[in-house]
């Protein structure tokens, strides 16, 4: 499993594989909190730059666990 970076700022190859999959996973511009904390885990990145790039891209976060999102 990826450890996580402490830093939360991406690399332009991170930011691109983050798009791709919140891309890839949203369905009518949403994505479950689930899915998104999953994408987080397989990219070894803190969730809120999910949440961070998810609201660039006009997706919404929804039926959010821990209120990360």
């Amino acid at each position: 499993m990826p450890e996580v970076k402490k830093s939360a700022f991406l690399n332009k190859e991170q930011q691109e594989k983050l798009k791709d999959r919140l891309l890839k996973a949203s369905e009518d511009n949403r994505i479950l909190c689930s899915g998104a904390l999953a994408i987080a885990k397989s990219l070894g990145i803190p969730p809120g730059e999910v949440g961070k790039a998810a609201n660039k891209l006009n997706i919404k976060i929804s039926k959010c666990q821990l209120g990360c999102f």
